[in-house]
């Protein structure tokens, strides 16, 4: 059977050819990952500016970013102002503003202005040689899908080998039938059976899944974490810094005492622009650009207020605390709301006050509503706030139970509470703070985690950017993952199931075993796993 032998050849080495052009496909976005960073950088050396090669960059170098140009390194601006498309890293669909101070990552696109950078990490330290590294790391780390398949692939192989030679030797030996015939059914069936497409089912699906949602900004560290969100009936969120932007901003200005609310600002910048407590920042922030009067006599009151003398009288800001007996019934309104009250008075009245909020982010309730949308049981949020800032949180963004008060190690059970009523809990958080209830999830998700070491090193997932609108897309992207890696194993045992079947009868072919059979069913489950490629985030 020469012309048998040399099809069989040919086509299993095509199929091989096939499945590694598949697999290099799925791979592709680690290799566009690798081509992020350019090779040189335009620095400043001996007091001439030259070009160097990125692998050369040391720390604190002064390195020049024209406009169109890729940044070659992580680093803070130092020098001018320029909108940077970040996209190829934290999957942000807007062009960021960059000023002096902000941090900036290799990779990324400088838009429009020039741009001086001092390099804080090296090219093998930076951002994108993190995530290349990780997601290389997460191939390796085998989803349960995979780990049976392999398993069952050890035990498979020698069973149906056995059997091709049972079927090879029983009928001629005691049915008495014709040996040739028997002996090419019985490799027949042995080509059927090669597990090939068996095994490449859930390994491409993972590496597609992985990839692509590197791709969109999101690192997974492992097919085994993909599988598990798709499993995911409960999302936990943390408070500040996760639903709210975790920075105060002033939401109101009012008088107690008739004078302008403008004046009552200007009076709270002034007293509070020598500290340094978050809510002192908040309000100088909200006064930028107002003339302070001039401060003497400058007194911090530990966790309190500020007292200082201004135009001869002495005012002081700060809780309501401050001013026993005097404080006003309108203040009552603001609590109710979970707000912060700030009070400005003198010696005889009160002036006025502020009323200070952590905003909730825009996305927040536009995400938690998707991920109703998509099926997740219940949102929680988790946080150590006071119960009448949580529940005016958990009301503005309709989550079904908000727990407030707790401390690190308290969010830790309630996760493990929540585990045990309703199964698997998705922990959603800064990555730093949260890491405690991050790990004790059966998925933890760090947001932000772009150029933060301990959010890439610590988490399952980590959303590169401050994006909430990613959790969707993550759910999304791991049921499909999860479908496509059951219909791929699935497929591919009923069709040799089926084949294998027709052998016996002599309806199936040598080349239609291999055609159908291998390359066939190899080929599928490769197509069928790619398509996770195209699985968007909402913003793309």
């Amino acid at each position: 059977e020469y012309t048998e032998a040399a099809a069989i050849a040919f086509l299993f080495s095509t199929a091989e050819l096939l499945e590694g052009y598949s697999i290099a496909r799925a791979r592709n976005s680690i290799t566009s990952l690798m081509d992020l960073a350019p090779d040189t950088a335009a620095v400043m050396r001996n007091g001439q500016e030259c070009v160097v090669p990125v692998a050369e960059l040391e720390h604190n170098e002064r390195v020049f970013v024209r406009p169109g140009e890729k940044i070659p390194i992580d680093g803070t601006v130092v020098g001018g102002t320029s909108a940077v498309d970040q996209s190829p890293i934290t999957g942000e669909s807007m062009p960021v503003t960059k000023n002096m101070g902000d941090e900036v990552f290799a990779g990324t696109i400088n838009c429009e202005g020039f741009l001086a950078l001092l390099a804080t990490r090296t090219a093998s330290e930076s951002t994108v040689s993190h995530i290349i590294r990780m997601v290389e790391e997460a191939e390796e780390n085998r989803s349960s899908s995979e780990q049976f398949v392999r398993k069952l692939a050890r035990i498979y192989t020698p069973v149906v080998t056995l059997l091709a030679v049972g079927v090879i030797l029983i009928p001629p030996l005691i049915l008495g039938a014709e040996f040739d015939t028997w002996f090419l059914r019985g490799l027949t069936l042995l080509v059927i059976a090669c597990p090939c497409a068996l095994v490449i089912s859930t390994p491409v699906a993972v590496i597609s899944g992985i990839t692509s949602a590197a791709r969109n900004g999101v690192l997974i560290k492992g097919g085994n974490h993909l599988e598990t969100l798709a499993e995911v009936r409960v999302v936990a969120f943390d408070k500040t810094g996760t639903l709210t932007h975790g920075k105060l901003e002033v939401s109101e200005i009012f008088s107690l005492n008739g004078q302008p609310e403008s004046e009552v600002l200007r009076l709270a910048g002034a007293l509070e622009q020598r500290s340094q407590h978050p809510i002192a920042r908040a309000i100088v922030k909200r006064a930028e650009g107002v003339e302070f009067p001039e401060v003497s006599d400058f007194e911090s009151i530990t966790g309190q207020g500020a007292r200082a003398r201004i135009n001869g009288a002495v005012l002081t800001v700060g809780k309501p605390e401050l001013f026993p007996g005097r404080v006003s019934s309108k203040l009552e309104k603001f609590y109710q709301e979970g707000k912060t009250v700030v009070l400005i008075g003198n010696e005889k009245e009160l002036i006025g006050g502020l009323a200070v909020v952590d905003t909730v982010r825009k996305d927040a309730c536009e995400s938690i509503q998707a991920m109703h949308r998509l099926g997740v049981e219940r949102i929680v949020m988790l946080t150590g706030d006071n119960a009448l800032t949580a529940r005016t949180i958990a009301r503005e963004l309709e989550v079904d139970e908000f727990r407030a008060g707790l401390l690190p190690e308290q969010k830790v059970e309630a996760v493990r509470e929540l585990e045990q009523t309703y199964g698997r809990v998705a922990m959603i958080g800064d990555g730093i703070n949260d890491a405690p209830a991050l790990a004790a999830a059966s998925v933890g998700i760090a947001m932000g985690a772009a150029g933060t070491d301990a959010a890439l090193e610590n988490a399952d997932i980590a959303l590169m950017a401050d994006d909430l609108t990613k959790l969707s897309y993550l759910l999304r992207l791991s049921r499909i993952s999860r479908r496509v890696i059951r219909q791929n194993v699935w497929s591919s045992i009923l069709i040799k199931f089926a084949l294998a079947v027709g052998v016996f009868p002599g309806l199936v072919s040598l080349i239609t075993a291999i055609v159908v059979g291998d390359m066939g069913t190899s080929l599928g489950v490769t197509g069928n796993a790619l398509r996770l490629a195209k699985v968007r985030s909402l913003q793309n």
